[in-house]
C-alpha cells in the first residue's frame, strides 16, 4: 500500500491523501490498461529490452525513496559527487566574476583542461573515504555517472567544455518528494545534469516527482559582459548596489543558493541566481512553501551554505565575515544564531573556487551528528559545546574544487515530516 509519506512533497493535506488512498487501486488498474492498449502495437515492433524498459516506468506500490524537508532530520540516503575527470572551466565572464584575482592566472592557464592530476587524485581518494564513513554511519550513498568533461559542445548561443559532477547540491534540490533540477548559470555546467539522469530516472520510477526548471539559453544577454570587477572593494560595492554578472534576461539559479527549513526556504540573489529564477521557484512551490529572500555583506555572493547554514530547528550558523542584513527577523522568530570560529585552513592552500569558510559548510547527519572537516578543530569544539557529535573527515583537496560537505552532497531522504519552523 502506498504510504502517505510519499505524498507529503506536495503536502496538499489529509483530503488529498484520503482521496488517493480510496482511488489508487482503480486509477492504477485503469492507467495500466490504457497504457497497454496504446503501446501494445508499438511495443510488439520493438526489441524485447525496450518492452522491459516500458514496464518499469509504471507506478510502483512502495514507499517513495525521495523525501526531505530540511537540513537536519536523520539522513538515510544521499548523493555524493565525483571528482573524477574534473576540468577547470573556461575563463569566461561569469567565471571571472566568481573567482578572486589571485587565481585568475590559474584559470587563464588551465581553463578547459583537467585540474592538476596529483591534486585531483587526492581529492578522489578523500571523497571515497567520505562515502565509506557515511556508509558506516548508516547512510545509503549514491553517486553520479563518470563523464568525460573535456568534450567541447556548441549551442546556437555559445561554445564551451564541461566542468564536473562534484557538487550535486548546486544542481539538485529535494523538496518533499520532488527532485528539482536547477537551470544553473555557468556555461561550463550546461550539460552537468547528464551525470545525474540515471539516478533521477530511478527515483522517478519509484514514485518521486521530477521537475526540471526552464533551461536557460545562456546567450550573451544573460551576462553583463562589461561587469567591472578587479578588487574586493569593487565586489563589495557592486554587490551592495545589487549589481551582479547575471542579468534578468531569463531565469537562472543554482540550487545551492537555497537552504531549507520545512515550509520556509531562504535564498539569496547572487552571481548565479537571479530574481527571475527566484520568482520561478516561488510560484512553483506555492502555496505549500514560502520563499524568503535574504542578503549578506558579501563581496562575492555565490551559494548560501558557507554564509548561512541552518543546522537544526531554529538553529543557524551565520558567517561573521558576511553578516545577514535581515538577521533581526530570525531573532524575532526565536532562532539561535551561532557565529562559527575563524577557519584554520592555511593561506597557501589552493581554494580555486571557494573561500576558507567551507569550514561551516557542514553536513548534518541528524540533529546530534555533524560531518565536519578533520583539520578544523575550533569548529569541532563549537559543535561539541552545542551537544553535537562531530564525524571528522579530511577533504582538504576536495575543498579546492569548490565545496565542503554540504556542497558535495544532496540529501535524497531524511526521516522526518513537513513542519513550520519560522514564524
Amino acid at each position: 500500500m502506498l504510504r502517505v509519506r510519499c505524498l507529503r512533497g506536495g503536502s496538499r493535506g489529509a483530503e488529498a491523501a484520503h482521496l488517493i488512498g480510496a482511488m489508487f487501486g482503480r486509477a492504477v488498474t485503469g492507467w495500466a490498461q490504457r497504457a497497454f492498449q496504446s503501446t501494445s502495437s508499438a511495443a510488439a515492433a520493438q526489441p524485447q529490452h525496450a518492452v522491459d524498459e516500458e514496464h518499469v516506468t509504471e507506478p510502483v506500490q512502495q514507499e517513495c525513496p525521495v523525501c526531505s524537508y530540511n537540513e537536519w532530520d536523520p539522513l538515510e540516503e544521499v548523493i555524493v559527487g565525483r571528482a573524477e575527470n574534473a576540468h577547470v572551466p573556461p575563463f569566461t565572464v561569469e567565471v571571472k566574476a566568481n573567482t578572486y584575482e589571485k587565481y585568475w592566472p590559474f584559470y587563464q592557464k588551465h581553463g578547459g583542461q583537467s585540474f592538476p592530476a596529483d591534486h585531483l587524485k587526492k581529492a578522489v581518494a578523500e571523497i571515497e573515504e567520505m562515502c565509506n564513513i557515511l556508509s558506516h554511519e548508516g547512510v545509503i550513498v549514491r553517486r553520479p555517472e563518470p563523464i568525460d568533461w573535456s568534450i567541447e559542445y556548441k549551442t546556437p548561443d555559445f561554445t564551451s567544455s564541461g566542468m564536473y559532477a562534484a557538487m550535486p547540491r548546486d544542481i539538485l534540490m529535494v523538496v518533499g518528494n520532488e527532485i528539482i533540477e536547477a537551470p544553473m548559470a555557468w556555461r561550463s555546467r550546461f550539460f552537468e545534469y547528464r551525470a545525474y539522469r540515471p539516478l533521477i530516472k530511478e527515483y522517478f520510477r519509484k514514485g518521486a516527482k521530477w521537475t526540471t526548471a526552464p533551461k536557460p539559453t545562456m546567450a550573451d544577454e544573460l551576462y553583463d559582459q562589461d561587469y567591472p570587477i578587479r578588487t574586493v572593494e569593487d565586489r563589495h560595492k557592486l554587490a551592495a548596489e545589487g549589481k551582479f554578472v547575471t542579468t534578468e534576461h531569463e531565469p537562472c539559479f543554482d540550487a545551492a543558493d537555497f537552504i531549507r527549513a520545512g515550509r520556509d526556504l531562504f535564498v539569496q540573489r547572487s552571481q548565479v541566481t537571479n530574481y527571475m529564477g527566484i520568482e520561478w521557484m516561488r510560484r512553483h512551490l506555492a502555496p505549500d512553501y514560502k520563499i524568503h529572500i535574504i542578503s549578506f555583506k558579501d563581496p562575492n555572493p555565490m551559494h548560501i551554505d558557507a554564509t548561512f547554514n541552518i543546522i537544526g530547528p531554529g538553529l543557524v550558523l551565520s558567517n561573521p565575515d558576511r553578516p545577514c542584513r535581515q538577521i533581526d527577523m530570525f531573532k524575532k522568530a526565536g532562532w539561535t544564531i551561532v557565529k562559527p570560529p575563524t577557519p584554520l585552513i592555511s593561506d597557501d592552500h589552493p581554494l580555486w573556487m571557494s573561500s576558507k569558510w567551507l569550514s561551516m559548510n557542514v553536513l548534518m547527519l541528524d540533529e546530534k551528528r555533524v560531518m565536519v572537516e578533520a583539520n578544523e578543530t575550533t569548529i569541532q569544539k563549537m559543535f561539541e559545546n552545542l551537544g553535537i557529535k562531530t564525524i571528522k573527515v579530511n577533504i582538504r583537496h576536495a575543498n579546492s574544487l569548490g565545496g565542503g560537505f554540504h556542497c558535495w552532497t544532496t540529501d535524497v531522504r531524511r526521516r522526518g515530516t513537513l513542519q513550520s519552523y519560522f514564524h
